[in-house]
């Protein structure tokens, strides 16, 4: 029998949505295989394949393959303001939008928006320190995912890295000697141990006890928390989040600037702030990788938004926030109301590189079986379910589930059968 054309197998295929151009490929690939009947899973695979919404039931509240904290980006097809001043009619700076918004938030003189954080630190690195020393503890060279590792991170910068101190216990004594040992000395920088723990015979040195040195303290929280009291919330912070280091709290303690995520515990978009002394912060913003390293409008205006919620105490607006504040009573009853498998206790993460040791209560459903590829598939009714499975059970963690796609999840595990 001869097979179809390759133009009438992939208008076959209208249905799938998928763009003419693309279906053609497909239709191609499916004849030159032989099986002109394989199109239709051939376009079904590569549509999967495409970015699309999925249902994060792993109970990771910040999961990196999901795209950590959830946030809508949305810009209506306007012009804006991007670089251009209002009041004088002059061009503007794309930093005092949102920049000057965290900078108010976090206590800071000024703030800056780039790509991330790993672009925050790069940046700070190249500005402040190109061809001079900056002192970290041996306990604070760190690798996150990605095989980001700071000491390389130091050297594409042009800084050159100082190492104090031990891997498991640094002193101020350490810092002050790296001091006299090296004129050249322009920075010291702290590192939040954000995705490990040393414990044991150990010993560090906080923000406060590098304040008097000499040089610009610089401290990588990572992680984002903008505030340890969390007047966003309306009962404070939850008890898990103890210890985690917050911008605000750590420029009262002496640092001169912090770098931190957009898409960790601050609950916006990929992105990363740099924010402190304004003399720091413009020396940064006017090196030529600042240039490199900015964000877009559609960025920008999110991170806009996210500070104005925050500024509103809206915690229900930032829909990580929203999620962590769930407590279990409400969570155990939208797993009953769900109808399906058995309702259950569960633990979840904060996840994105964040407190590796703390876990969240939460609860949801869990059913008998490895059902997580069926669940990944989705189809046209509802998105793909990510789960976990442990043990030989498949569990669905609701904490890290928007009430609206309580359905979509019922539905799934119905037709799991």
């Amino acid at each position: 029998m001869r097979p179809p054309s390759v133009d009438a197998l992939a208008r076959s295929l209208a249905d799938t949505g998928l763009p003419h151009p693309l279906l053609v490929d497909v239709a191609r690939e499916a004849i030159a295989a032989g099986d002109h009947d394989s199109a239709r899973e051939r376009a079904d695979a590569l549509r999967r394949r495409l970015l699309q919404p999925v249902v994060n039931a792993t109970g990771v509240l910040l999961h990196t393959n999901l795209g950590r904290a959830p946030f809508a980006i949305s810009n209506d097809a306007t012009y804006a303001n991007l670089e251009f001043d209002l009041e004088t009619g002059r061009r503007g700076s794309r930093q005092a939008h949102a920049g000057r918004l965290l900078a108010r938030l976090c206590g800071a003189e000024k703030a800056i928006v780039v790509n991330n954080c790993a672009a925050a630190v790069l940046l700070v690195l190249a500005a402040l320190a190109d061809r001079r020393g900056v002192a970290v503890s041996r306990s604070e060279l760190v690798e996150i995912g990605g095989g980001f590792r700071v000491p390389e991170v130091m050297e594409r910068s042009g800084a050159r890295l100082i190492e104090v101190g031990t891997t498991n216990r640094t002193r101020r004594s350490d810092f002050e000697q790296a001091v006299d040992r090296h004129e050249d000395l322009a920075l010291v920088m702290k590192i939040h141990q954000s995705n490990y723990k040393i414990v044991g015979f150990t010993e560090a040195v906080g923000v406060d006890g590098l304040v008097g040195l000499g040089v610009p303290v610089v401290a990588d929280i990572g992680s984002g928390l903008l505030d340890v009291a969390c007047p966003w919330l309306p009962d404070g912070p939850p008890a898990w989040l103890v210890d985690e280091p917050a911008a605000k709290q750590t420029l009262e303690s002496g640092a001169d600037l912090v770098t931190f995520s957009g898409d960790k515990l601050l609950g916006g978009p990929q992105a990363g702030v740099i924010a402190g002394r304004a003399d720091l912060v413009d020396a940064c913003a006017g090196h030529p990788l600042a240039r490199a390293l900015r964000p877009g409008g559609m960025i920008l205006r999110a991170m806009q938004e996210l500070a104005l919620h925050y500024m509103r105490r809206d915690h229900t607006a930032i829909p990580f926030w929203a999620m962590a504040a769930r407590t279990t009573t409400e969570l155990r009853a939208r797993a009953e109301a769900l109808g399906v498998g058995r309702v259950v206790d569960l633990a979840a993460v904060p996840g994105g590189g964040t407190m590796p040791t703390v876990e969240i209560p939460s609860a949801g459903v869990a059913v008998d079986g490895d059902h997580v590829a069926a669940l990944r598939a989705g189809n046209a009714d509802r998105p793909p379910i990510i789960a976990r499975v442990r043990e030989g059970v498949t569990e669905l963690d609701l904490r890290t589930v928007d009430p609206a796609d309580d359905p979509s999840v019922a539905a799934a595990v119905r037709a799991l059968g």
